[in-house]
C-alpha cells in the first residue's frame, strides 16, 4: 500500500516545493495537490523540476470549468517536466464552480473529457488529425503553432474522485486510479465502491490490478499538544461541512450520526458556522479520521486499510517537515 499525502497550496509556490522535497526525502509515494482557493496546479510546477521520485498529482480538479484543451495542455507541461511522475486528478461530479453544468449531463460530460483529454494527447503526440466528436465536447482542429509535441511519457494517469456507483464505474471503465470520498465507512468502501468499479472495470474488459484505489484518510495527530488539538479542531469542522453534504449523506447513513446531523443542519440554517465544528463528536471524529500520535498513524492506516486500498492519502489540517518525519518513523 502507497503513502502519499494531501497538500492544500499556500501562496509560496516555492515553501510547497520544499515540503514536496522533504515529503520525498522520508520516503512518501506521492503528494496530491488540493484545489480550494488555490490552483492546483501551479503548486506542482516549481516540484516538478526539483524532485526525483515522487509522483505529482492533482486532487479532485475541477474540470468543466476548464476547456479539455487547457487541462491537456497543463497536464502535458506537468508530465514533460517531471519525467512522467505527474497524475491528473478530476472531479466527476458536476463543479459548484460551474452551476450551468449540473443539469446537463455531468457524468456523460465527464466520460466526453477524459475520451477528448486522449484524443487531444495522441494528437500532441503523434501529430494525427484531431478528431473528437460528441455531444458535449467537439475537437477538430490543432494547428502545428499550438501543438506542443511528443513527450517522453505522454500516457498520462488519470484519477477520478466520485463516491456515486455511476461515477466509480466510470472510473473502472476509462481511469488509471479512483480517489475514494473524503468522508466514508470501511464498510462502504468494502460493499459499495468495490462492486461498482468491478462493474465498470468488467465492462470494459480490464481486471482489478489495472486501476489503483486512493482513500483519502482525515489525520488528527501532531508533533505536541497545541498542535494535536488544532488539528482535531479543524478535522471536526471540515467533517462537518461534508456531512451536511446530500452526496456524502448516503455514504455515512450506516453511522449513527442523525442527532448530529440534525444539529448541523440547525446550525447551518441559522447561520452559525463557527460552531459546527463543536456539534461533530468525538465518537464521531474517530469513525472519520485517524485520531492517533504521530509513530502510531501508519499503524492505524494499515489497520484499517491494508486489504481495501492501493494508496492511502493523508489529508491533515497542516504539514510540517517534522510531522511528516514522526508519521513515517516505525
Amino acid at each position: 500500500m502507497k503513502l502519499d499525502i494531501l497538500l492544500q497550496p499556500s501562496n509560496d509556490m516555492r515553501a510547497d516545493a520544499a515540503m514536496i522535497q522533504r515529503a520525498e526525502d522520508l520516503g512518501y509515494d506521492a503528494v496530491w495537490s488540493t484545489e480550494r482557493h488555490r490552483n492546483p496546479f501551479f503548486a506542482l510546477t516549481i516540484a516538478a523540476a526539483a524532485t526525483e521520485r515522487i509522483q505529482l498529482g492533482v486532487y479532485s480538479a475541477a474540470a468543466f470549468p476548464r476547456s479539455p484543451m487547457v487541462t491537456a495542455q497543463i497536464a502535458w507541461d506537468l508530465a514533460s517536466q517531471s519525467g512522467g511522475r505527474f497524475i491528473l486528478g478530476l472531479e466527476a461530479a458536476a463543479s459548484s464552480h460551474s452551476e450551468a453544468t449540473a443539469e446537463r449531463d455531468p457524468l456523460g460530460r465527464m466520460r466526453e473529457y477524459i475520451e477528448s483529454l486522449r484524443a487531444i494527447w495522441r494528437a500532441f503526440q503523434t501529430d494525427a488529425r484531431l478528431r473528437y466528436r460528441g455531444e458535449h465536447y467537439t475537437f477538430r482542429l490543432m494547428a502545428p503553432f499550438f501543438n506542443p509535441g511528443p513527450i517522453p511519457f505522454p500516457n498520462v494517469p488519470v484519477f477520478l474522485a466520485g463516491g456515486d456507483r455511476a461515477s466509480i464505474a466510470l472510473a473502472g471503465q476509462l481511469c488509471q486510479g479512483l480517489h475514494a470520498p473524503a468522508l466514508h465507512t470501511v464498510d462502504y468502501l468494502r460493499h459499495t465502491l468495490a462492486p461498482a468499479l468491478a462493474d465498470g472495470l468488467a465492462t470494459a474488459g480490464k481486471d482489478r490490478s489495472y486501476l489503483e484505489v486512493a482513500v483519502p484518510v482525515f489525520v488528527v495527530s501532531g508533533v505536541n499538544e497545541a498542535e494535536r488539538a488544532r488539528a482535531k479542531q479543524e478535522t471536526k469542522r471540515r467533517i462537518a461541512l461534508l456531512a451536511r453534504s446530500p452526496v456524502y449523506r448516503s455514504i455515512i447513513a450506516p453511522l449513527s450520526w442523525k442527532d448530529m446531523i440534525s444539529e448541523l443542519d440547525r446550525l447551518a440554517a441559522a447561520s452559525h458556522w463557527e460552531k459546527l465544528p463543536n456539534a461533530v463528536t468525538d465518537d464521531a471524529l474517530e469513525q472519520a479520521a485517524i485520531v492517533a500520535e504521530p509513530g502510531d498513524v501508519l499503524k492505524c492506516v494499515r489497520d484499517r486499510y491494508l486489504s481495501i486500498a492501493d494508496r492511502v492519502c493523508l489529508r491533515m489540517s497542516r504539514i510540517d517537515g517534522k510531522l511528516l518525519e514522526l508519521i513515517q518513523r516505525e
